[in-house]
């Protein structure tokens, strides 16, 4: 059984993302979806927000596409989180050059880890390659239509979010 993580922050998750896990279950038996527990980034999700709405999106894509989907969060280095998982390859998403630079010097330390696990990227969708988490979420909070970059499910997530916050 082939078996690949995906890891991320997915907050939140966007159609960038869901593009990604839509192609890798092409490529794998199993695609195991690691929701990063990064503290330091402050997300506005909570993990178990974040998870939730990863299971929700990818519902129907497991029995469309025969893969088994598992969403599992992680909190140690990547590297371990794919042994733990039994993964044999790890999937970043790409959207730019600057990307690149960055996952470039990942594979790099990765590799000196666990030369047996192996890096895949895949380029986002032409139409998703400007979506970034970041950027969404500064969007949505400034009262901007966040709708050509996430599902409607994670639209209203936010913007529910933001309406609390404004108090």
């Amino acid at each position: 059984m082939r078996t690949a993580l995906y890891p991320g922050t997915f907050d939140p998750l966007t159609k960038g993302h869901s593009d990604i896990i839509r192609r890798s279950c092409s490529l794998v038996d199993r695609l195991v979806i690691g929701v990063a527990i990064n503290r330091d980034k402050g997300p506005l999700f909570s993990l178990e927000e974040r998870v939730e709405m990863i299971e929700e999106q990818c519902g129907g894509l497991r029995s469309e596409t025969g893969t088994e989907i598992i969403v599992h969060p992680f909190e140690n280095l990547l590297i371990d989180c794919a042994v733990d998982v039994g993964a044999s390859m790890i999937i970043r998403g790409l959207r730019a050059v600057s990307d690149f630079e960055y996952e470039f010097q990942m594979v790099g330390m990765n590799r000196a880890l666990r030369d047996d696990i192996e890096t895949v990227f895949l380029m986002a969708e032409a139409q998703h390659q400007a979506i970034a988490s970041r950027l969404v979420k500064e969007i949505a909070r400034l009262g901007g239509d966040v709708s050509n970059f996430v599902a409607p499910e994670v639209r209203d997530a936010m913007l529910d979010k933001f309406s609390k916050i404004k108090g």
